[in-house]
């Protein structure tokens, strides 16, 4: 989430007017507006194997997964922000023909080098803040690493890292599968 930032206020509802007919896409937060820059091949193949896989897991369960052209509005911090992926469960997000969703159980980011710092830190705390979110997933793009922050049942985060050879488990939508599938056809990742 780096790039251009304006320092005017912007409202919420400026935002989203100005989303519908722009041909980059933005994140918002309190008012700052944040262009989002391009993505390599191997961030895109990632989310979309991960997409594919939870895509193919839900269907027919009530849950929807989203790729990235969804965003997830953050009411407690004034937020609107473009997932890689996300699941909702919530007949609120499923049934609705708003362009954003707001009960998310599952989160994924496929880390950036000009995003990581983002999403460890302010985006996750913004994340957080969604009682429904049971999951954040981050997805390492230039090795075989992902991390998962589950919420217990003390409204704990919990981290389950996964590497190389591992299944990586995602309670909130009851999946388990070999991490090599999120890298499939990524290059120079796997090594066959």
């Amino acid at each position: 989430m780096i790039a251009s930032q304006d320092c005017l206020y912007i409202s919420p509802e400026d935002y989203l007017a100005g989303e519908r007919v722009s041909p980059i896409k933005h994140e918002y937060r309190d008012g700052e507006v944040y262009a989002m820059v391009g993505a390599k091949n191997s961030h895109v193949i990632i989310a979309g194997n991960i997409f594919a896989l939870l895509r193919n897991h839900v269907r027919g369960s009530g849950c929807i997964a989203f790729i990235s052209d969804t965003k997830v509005r953050i009411e407690t911090t004034n937020s609107y922000y473009y997932p890689d992926v996300s699941i909702s469960c919530d007949e609120r997000d499923t049934r609705s023909l708003e362009d954003c969703i707001r009960f998310p159980v599952l989160i994924i980011e496929v880390l950036s080098p000009s995003t990581e710092g983002f999403d460890r830190g302010e985006k996750f705390a913004d994340y957080r803040t969604l009682e429904s979110l049971q999951e954040y997933v981050l997805i390492r793009q230039d090795r075989i690493s992902v991390e998962c922050y589950r919420r217990n049942s003390q409204g704990r985060w919990e981290l389950y890292a996964y590497t190389e050879g591992q299944e990586i488990e995602l309670a909130s939508v009851n999946f388990s599968g070999a991490i090599a599938s999120l890298y499939e056809d990524v290059p120079g990742i796997l090594q066959n």
